[in-house]
């Protein structure tokens, strides 16, 4: 066994400052999807899925892991092109269908093309993984604007809404829907007052949708990272945050997207059969108490 604190690159880090929402292919070093090492089990044979933020962070890790792991999957995506193919060809270069669907998930339109496109490409739909999220790192309340405060519930929360009720009828018996909250739940961040809000309101959601779907058979849950190296980091926090980030996790690290890919394909799996309403911390070590 390798030690989890030595097992991925410890900072400080030395990577480009970007403008949000970032590109994974001008970070230094490079986050880790699981390409090459990733090891699947046929866990979502024939299954269609589809992951918003899927073209890189976390969300690529889990299209990858998705696709590997047999299902086909749909990624939504702002305006990451560069990302988004890279993360296409990859999966393809495994076998794998993956459709493409840029946008703005802040648009309740948008939202129900994305389950319209995925349903006319592969004819059904099984899991839907509500993970792309806006932040911005600011010192106080007063430099929040309303706009951007708008801005952070409509791309976190209102997007988790909108796809959930546009998917409700094409869902049934075995579907899986799993939401990206975060630590920011638990012990929310002075910096991210906007973000930490919109991932407490969707640990809540989780639970009141697994209550309100379990008779149909629809699971509902959440996975709570901690600090993980993606492109909304540099794209998103002050410089010395993004040299540091991490540090101050017991791990002494930032997590890796392919840290938290199985966290996903177990919730969306048969072998997370009886886990509903759940929240899955994967913190590094942060305190969710």
């Amino acid at each position: 066994m390798v030690h989890p604190q030595t097992k991925y690159p410890q900072p400080p880090f030395d990577t480009p400052m970007q403008q949000e929402p970032g590109i994974e292919a001008n970070m230094n070093p490079k986050p880790d999807y699981g390409k090459g090492t990733y090891k699947p089990a046929d866990k979502l044979k024939d299954k269609v899925a589809i992951i918003t933020g899927g073209d890189s962070g976390i969300g690529r890790a889990v299209a990858y892991a998705f696709a590997l792991e047999g299902a086909k999957v749909a990624i939504s995506y702002l305006n990451e092109d560069e990302d988004a193919r890279e993360t296409a060809e990859a999966i393809e270069a495994e076998g794998g269908e993956v459709l493409l669907i840029p946008g703005d998930i802040q648009s309740e339109s948008h939202c129900q093309s994305i389950i319209d496109q995925t349903l006319e490409k592969f004819g059904k739909l099984d899991i839907i993984v509500n993970n792309a999220a806006f932040q911005m790192s600011r010192p106080t309340l007063s430099a929040i604007s309303a706009e951007e405060f708008d801005k952070t519930f409509k791309t976190n929360m209102y997007a988790t809404f909108y796809l959930c009720k546009a998917a409700e009828k094409h869902l049934g018996s075995g579907s899986s829907v799993i939401n990206t909250t975060s630590v920011n739940a638990y012990e929310p961040s002075d910096n991210l007052v906007a973000y930490a809000a919109t991932k407490g309101a969707i640990k809540n959601f989780t639970s009141s949708m697994a209550q309100l779907w379990g008779d149909r058979g629809i699971r509902v849950n959440a996975v709570a990272p901690g600090p993980v190296w993606t492109p909304l980091i540099p794209a998103t926090m002050p410089e010395e945050k993004v040299k540091n980030f991490g540090k101050g996790t017991p791990l002494k690290r930032p997590g890796q997207p392919v840290e938290m890919a199985p966290i996903y394909v177990l919730l969306a799996s048969e072998e997370g059969s009886y886990i509903s309403g759940a929240t899955v911390e994967a913190t590094g070590g942060r305190y969710t108490i």
